[in-house]
């Protein structure tokens, strides 16, 4: 049976459904050792109130018929027949209004709620119900999607009962955590369980991080709070992962410390500003750690410097990114979620391993762009390298467009490869470039057997190209 990776709530409106649920839903709740009953009781009697239930429908729309082009497109008639129907007066079928329901939680008395981007997004009229059954229609102040976080407000008039934000880097593996949502429709339901594990990242972004737990989560909590013992969020519901799309005992849940930065940039201008460096990098494997003569395989090796970025002329490729603004950065998926967290103008201290030497740089932080790069292959003139198992030819300007690198970029292309050799097995592949073998570049395929010939280092850390990106990659010779 495979495994998939499910939203508590179908993430597209046009496979939303709010259908009755029929029969007893009989949830169980794990026992929390050490916590008396009515300790219990009387921290979901103190939250509950805050949680709401979130409905995003969606209008009927016209749905073009499948397998019948219109024939009037492009002509004038087009406009025509969309505005008063096909020919013959005859209507384009109707698709139905859609709903979908999800859970949030009210972040003060002022009427900001909290749930995930998913629940809304492509909505046309969002309504929020809260415990005491009353509804109001709710104004979506912004959305992030790279997070799936959403902010929403309501005007009821009156203060309405609220929940705080805890700090989820003090949560620890094991402690008790209690979730209160509306799933399959049910409002207001209470299940506990464990921090199963903290940090994961189940490939949704480079901004997202996820408390693990095994409190019973299904479809309709998605955006519904996941409280510590002390009654603070720490956490957004957000995935589960399931064969059966129900729950198993593995959900995931936005971790507050998130939510608190994204959601004080939706409150301010309904739109988050995320921080930017402007390098490329990628994890320190044990055997570039050994190449480069670290003491553990820890940090973010910087592969590339994005030219006139925050980082040029600050940052060098092949610089270990190990701390940022005091906090670790154990690996490369680290140092995305503490960059784009920081306000772009402000100043950064990164610390870093250069030259095998520790070194403070401080770093003025951009706003976040994105960049997109080419794709290209190969071309003639080979020279083989037995030392690698590969076959390289010079890098002309006619190949630097197949290749996805610009004229900046020197070195010498790979054509072919053994799959057996060292450089398949470091995972090189035909088409990448590769600048520098060891502190040597490069620029032509003597100048790589000759860096090859002198290099002592063994793993060699060679630097290569990949479709305009550069990074690292740990060779044997031997």
């Amino acid at each position: 049976m495979s495994i998939r990776m499910s939203r508590k709530l179908n993430p597209s409106l046009p496979n939303w459904a709010a259908a009755p649920v029929l029969g007893a839903l009989l949830l169980g709740s794990t026992a929390l050792p050490g916590l008396a009953d009515e300790a219990l009781a009387d921290l979901v009697e103190r939250v509950s109130p805050a949680v709401v239930t979130v409905l995003a429908s969606e209008e009927a729309k016209p749905r073009q018929m499948k397998g019948q082009p219109n024939p009037f497109e492009g002509t004038p008639f087009e406009e025509f027949f969309h505005q008063f129907g096909g020919p013959g007066g005859m209507q384009p079928p109707q698709s139905g209004p859609r709903q979908g329901l999800g859970s949030g939680f009210i972040l003060d008395a002022e009427g900001y709620i909290v749930t995930n981007n998913h629940v809304v997004e492509g909505a046309d009229k969002v309504t929020v119900r809260l415990s005491d059954d009353r509804e109001f229609t709710a104004e979506v102040v912004g959305t992030d999607p790279l997070t799936d976080l959403a902010l929403l407000r309501i005007q009821a008039g009156v203060d309405l009962p609220a929940v705080t934000l805890g700090d989820s880097d003090a949560i620890r593996v094991g402690e008790d955590v209690v979730a209160v949502g509306n799933p399959f429709g049910l409002s207001s339901t209470v299940t506990t369980g464990i921090v199963s594990a903290k940090g994961r990242n189940i490939s949704d972004g480079p901004y997202a991080e996820f408390i693990q737990t095994d409190a019973a989560i299904n479809k309709g909590n998605s955006g519904g709070p996941l409280f510590n013992m002390e009654g603070e969020v720490v956490g957004v519901n957000s995935a589960i992962y399931s064969p059966t799309g129900g729950s198993v005992g593995l959900g995931f849940a936005v971790t507050s410390n998130i939510v608190e930065h994204v959601i004080d940039d939706l409150r301010e201008d309904g739109q988050v500003d995320r921080g930017w460096l402007g390098v490329s990098i990628q994890n320190v494997g044990a055997d570039i750690a050994a190449a480069m003569g670290l003491d553990s395989p820890n940090g973010a090796l910087v592969s590339d410097v994005v030219p006139d970025s925050p980082a040029d002329g600050n940052l060098n490729p092949g610089d270990v990114i190990v701390a940022f603004e005091g906090k670790a950065v154990k690996s490369s998926s680290d140092l995305p979620r503490l960059v784009g967290a920081t306000k772009a103008g402000s100043s950064a201290n990164v610390r870093v391993i250069r030259d095998g030497k520790a070194q403070d740089v401080t770093v003025t932080i951009g706003q976040h762009q994105q960049s997109a790069s080419a794709s290209g292959v190969a071309p003639p003139d080979p020279a083989e390298t037995p030392a690698l198992g590969l076959t390289v030819a010079p890098l002309t300007d006619g190949m630097r467009a197949q290749a996805g690198v610009g004229s900046d970029v020197s070195g010498v292309l790979v054509t072919d490869i053994d799959p057996n050799g060292p450089a398949a097995q470091a995972g090189l592949r035909r088409g990448d470039v590769i600048q520098r073998v060891g502190g040597t570049d490069t620029d032509s395929p003597a100048a790589l057997k000759a860096a090859l010939g002198k290099e002592k280092t063994d793993p060699a850390l060679v630097l290569i190209n990949r479709d305009g990106n550069r990074l690292f990659v740990a060779v044997r010779l031997a």
